[in-house]
């Protein structure tokens, strides 16, 4: 599996992701800068990782969206590469508008860090087949924006076409519909906010992320 992880000045979870793609394929991830304007060829994943783009300046992920890199990255989009955001990842997807919604200061106003108990809402997907068989996970948060916003036209939608993959058991940021990870309507587009990258070790306090990169490499 050929990836690549995408650096913006303000990233601090690139190398996590970086990790966790290289212990479940072997291969060590293309790390590329937010200023290239080309991707290396034969990509089969492309990870936006989280962080503070650009310091989180204007709204989460705004400034990141017009980088040079994110034309590339819509166009291997459309030709149905998998894409993977997680936190500010999700944030410059929705700003892209590879993915719809927006994601807004989280509810309680403040910086939430913890473990997140998630249901998986669907595992007929390519970032989520390994999870057929556990349906409940535990997977880490560390966000200030993460309360997803959809109007009610777009949430719906969303629960029409099964395109919620991830929702929180316990609202913990205020998302619309407990929302914690989406798809686009082709199913190659994931964003979520908790971190799957920071549990692929028993180590580091579980393992429930690591079926994510397992259905990516399958």
């Amino acid at each position: 599996m050929q990836s690549a992880v995408i650096v913006f000045p303000g990233s601090n979870c690139d190398r996590d992701m970086a990790v966790a793609l290289e212990t479940v394929s072997g291969q060590k991830p293309h790390m590329v800068w937010h200023g290239d304007t080309e991707l290396p060829a034969g990509l089969d994943v492309i990870a936006i990782p989280g962080g503070f783009s650009y310091g989180d300046y204007l709204r989460s992920g705004a400034m990141a969206s017009r980088s040079n890199i994110i034309k590339p990255i819509i166009e291997a989009a459309h030709r149905g590469i998998r894409i993977l955001g997680v936190c500010n990842g999700f944030q410059i997807l929705t700003e892209t508008g590879l993915l719809p919604g927006a994601l807004m200061r989280n509810s309680n106003m403040h910086f939430i860090c913890r473990d997140a108990e998630l249901e998986v809402t669907n595992t007929d997907n390519i970032f989520t087949s390994r999870y057929a068989d556990k349906k409940s996970v535990s997977i880490p948060v560390a966000h200030h924006d993460g309360n997803y916003f959809g109007t009610d036209d777009t949430l719906d939608m969303l629960e029409d076409e099964n395109r919620v993959l991830f929702r929180y058991q316990s609202n913990i940021n205020g998302s619309s519909r407990n929302i914690a990870g989406i798809s686009n309507a082709a199913g190659n587009v994931l964003g979520m906010m908790p971190h799957p990258e920071r549990a692929i070790d028993r180590k580091h306090g579980g393992t429930d992320g690591l079926a994510l990169f397992e259905s990516l490499l399958n």
